[in-house]
């Protein structure tokens, strides 16, 4: 499972890359795995304003359909409309060309309720 050691993650497998006031935001590695072959991707508007946890986009598998919840309070900057039009990117690079949206974050300190990733890691089920 790749968890990438730079990023913070949430207890629903959001992973943020904070670079100042902005934060990137997608799901993991365990979360597409878990979902298969995303189908579909329904994204939040730019300059929506979004809480910490709340509903901010959803994806889509033959399997299943998850939301995705925003990590951090802020106001979407750019969302990725690849994604929507090719959502197996995320399968193939969620950590990369698969990120979901861009916030600019409005409180800082929520960062601190976000997991590292060791914390994240140890919350994930063994794989069998």
């Amino acid at each position: 499972m790749n968890i990438p050691r730079d990023l913070l993650y949430t207890q629903s497998h959001e992973w943020v890359r904070i670079r100042g006031k902005h934060a990137t935001v997608g799901i993991t590695d365990f979360a597409q795995a878990q979902l298969g072959d995303l189908t579909y991707v329904e994204l939040p508007a730019a300059d929506d304003e979004l809480s910490a946890s709340d509903e901010a986009a959803v994806v889509e598998s033959v399997k299943a359909a998850s939301d995705v919840y925003a990590p951090l309070s802020g106001r979407v900057l750019e969302i990725n409309s690849r994604v929507v039009e090719h959502p197996d990117i995320i399968n193939r690079d969620p950590y990369g060309e698969g990120w979901l949206f861009k916030l600019e974050i409005s409180d800082p300190s929520e960062k601190e309720d976000l997991l590292d990733a060791d914390r994240y890691e140890e919350i994930i089920p063994e794989e069998e």
